[in-house]
């Protein structure tokens, strides 16, 4: 395992000699020794021609890369010839190797955090890491890219102006039910980690707490056998509860927000504060209000006033 404690000297004199060519489509190219701080890479969620130019060069120009899993990463720095060190860093680890990594950057290492797969810490190791980083003065300079979140919202046909990243549910139904509970009025499309195995029980369990709310299961995106498949939760989980197998492969389940209460017919939006303004206080009519019409709480709340105060 390449070492984060070595003599200032000699670990200067290491990254100004090692070479730091890149190569893409058979043309070797050299990078720049990437500028000192902590580097975030975001790296392709499956298809490694969606690899960032920004990105080969950081990686290829950084004094060391901090990996979640060394042999995925090698992977994508062999397929471009890139010769950095990898050192390990994920959640098992941590604690130990932040100091270290905090060491390097007061010497003025360049180094870059790449995850499996995305962009680094979506439901990866790396926030403490980012927080002692910034802390102690360092720079944390993001190189943008693949994301499995935004992939997943750009097609699966829901709305995307708000959405909400819950990451991975509990494993287990009764606690799994419990949380879509808890987000079941967040108005915005919720957006899930999920694996084979469990997807058709999640479904089966967002459909008895959320009602029949249109849904998007995508499965291996940017890979060979990419697969979107959209319904309400409901046809979606009869379909994979259906199945021969389970899926194979990373998913992102995306779920609709939840439809818009409309107020009863003919009703005025001063008919629905009068109304329950005559039993409630003030504060918890608007909030009645507020929810079943559909309208910002702080109209409500001024029109509720306006109507106080001429009643007064």
């Amino acid at each position: 395992m390449p070492s984060l404690t070595r003599p200032g000297s000699t670990a200067k004199a290491d990254e100004t000699a090692r070479r730091r060519d890149y190569w893409i489509d058979g043309q070797k190219l050299e990078a720049p020794r990437a500028a000192h701080g902590l580097h975030i890479v975001a790296t392709p969620i499956g298809n490694l021609g969606d690899i960032t130019l920004r990105a080969l060069a950081t990686l290829a120009g950084a004094d060391a890369i901090l990996a979640e899993d060394s042999r995925v990463t090698r992977k994508l720095l062999t397929r471009f010839g890139i010769t950095a060190p990898i050192l390990p860093y994920h959640e098992h680890n941590a604690a130990e190797m932040r100091p270290k990594v905090l060491a390097r950057l007061k010497e003025g290492a360049a180094l870059a955090l790449v995850s499996d797969a995305g962009t680094p810490l979506v439901s990866d190791p790396g926030f403490k890491l980012v927080r002692a980083a910034v802390e102690e003065g360092y720079s944390v300079i993001p190189i943008p890219g693949p994301s499995a979140v935004l992939a997943g919202l750009t097609v699966a046909g829901l709305p995307t102006d708000r959405f909400f990243f819950e990451g991975f549910l509990p494993p287990k139904s009764a606690a799994r039910r419990t949380r879509a509970a808890e987000i079941a009025n967040v108005p915005s499309t919720l957006v899930f980690f999920e694996t084979g195995p469990r997807i058709a029980a999640t479904l089966a369990d967002l459909n008895s707490v959320l009602g029949p709310r249109q849904a998007a299961v995508a499965r291996e995106l940017t890979k060979t056998f990419e697969e979107v498949r959209r319904g309400t939760l409901a046809e979606l989980a009869e379909a994979y509860s259906d199945a021969e197998r389970p899926p194979k492969g990373e998913i992102v389940l995306l779920v609709g927000p939840p439809p818009e209460e409309e107020a009863p017919a003919g009703e005025t939006l001063d008919d629905a504060l009068k109304a329950a303004m005559a039993t409630s206080s003030l504060k918890d009519a608007v909030a009645e209000v507020a929810k079943t019409s559909g309208v910002p709480r702080r109209e409500v709340y001024a029109r509720a006033l306006a109507l106080s105060e001429a009643r007064n």
